[in-house]
């Protein structure tokens, strides 16, 4: 019996998962042509692919699912679906999974640990004794610590609950909002995303990517989060109106942003490059031996259970 075809457009770092895949399918990979040259490949196989094996930032839009006549099944190497056309997808009846869950622990460690690097100034620091600053007897200004302040955190699913445990232990008050309360939970949620920033202190963000959230921290929210107060985000950059964030960032409005995600990725604005009060990673939350492999494996165990005529593990 021939392998099915499966037209994989990222590799997973994870070289167990890549033999796995390999051994399993017959595999026309993208990412291994020249950008001038993928389009051509793709005609060439289109009318065998039965799976697409993509992630979040390449994502699949109407018209390459219209290129791929025998599509069933999209699987997906990343949690974020804001690039994958669903609609057009399910016009067709094709499954899509996605990787839910096996990464939550890994990125809501990075939300901690830009926050701490923002409000302890870390970068700045790290600048200050390499220039030979502290050698130099320059001045230093001390920072804030995080005590008593309040966490405000925008998207309460397994992510934000995953930061709110790990900022709870600093002494810190936690506060939420989505759309939808959560049943069950005693952690107190906002009104509405202005109401969340103007109580807290630092702002973190994990909402999904959604014409809803599209530059939903606009002007009026970052000045509610105030001058003293922290921008995080570990979600993805469409969250953001990014000119806003400079505009405040540069006029004191804000204190710091600490982003891992940007808005036209990995294109990061130049003013937040050149501010101080930036702390920039390109985006990296899943980013770790332990996450990357289980994704892959995730994705790929939801490929293997399709073409068993099993059910699907984390089906969309």
């Amino acid at each position: 019996m021939s392998k099915p075809d499966v037209l994989v457009f990222a590799k997973s770092p994870s070289t167990a998962v890549m033999s796995q895949l390999e051994q399993q399918f017959e595999c026309h990979h993208v990412w291994q042509q020249a950008a001038a040259h993928q389009n051509s490949m793709i005609d060439a196989v289109g009318a065998c692919i039965r799976a697409v094996w993509t992630v979040g930032p390449i994502g699949l839009d109407g018209g390459l699912i219209a290129r791929l006549p025998r599509l069933e099944v999209v699987v997906v190497n990343s949690v974020g679906l804001d690039k994958i056309d669903l609609p057009a997808l399910a016009a067709r009846g094709i499954k899509v999974t996605n990787t839910p869950g096996v990464l939550t622990d890994d990125v809501a460690d990075l939300a901690v640990l830009l926050l701490l690097a923002a409000q302890r100034r870390l970068p700045a620091m790290d600048a200050y004794v390499r220039r030979g600053d502290w050698a130099a007897g320059e001045r230093l200004q001390p920072a804030h610590g995080l005590r008593g302040k309040t966490a405000g955190i925008f998207g309460f699913g397994r992510i934000g609950q995953a930061v709110a445990a790990r900022l709870a232990p600093f002494g810190m008050e936690i506060a939420y909002y989505q759309p939808r309360a959560i049943d069950g939970i005693a952690t107190p949620r906002a009104q509405s995303l202005l109401e969340l920033a103007a109580r807290s202190d630092y702002l973190i963000l994990s909402a999904p990517a959604t014409s809803a959230t599209r530059h939903a921290v606009n002007a009026e929210v970052l000045s509610a989060l105030g001058p003293q107060g922290v921008l995080v985000n570990i979600a993805r950059g469409a969250l953001v109106d990014e000119a806003a964030l400079v505009a405040a960032l540069s006029a004191g409005r804000l204190g710091a942003a600490a982003l891992d995600v940007f808005d036209d990725e990995p294109d990061v604005p130049a003013p937040l490059c050149a501010l101080p009060n930036t702390v920039l990673t390109p985006h990296i939350g899943s980013l770790t031996v332990e996450t990357r492999h289980a994704m892959g494996q995730l994705t790929l165990d939801n490929l293997v259970a399709y073409f068993a005529g099993l059910p699907l593990i984390t089906p969309v």
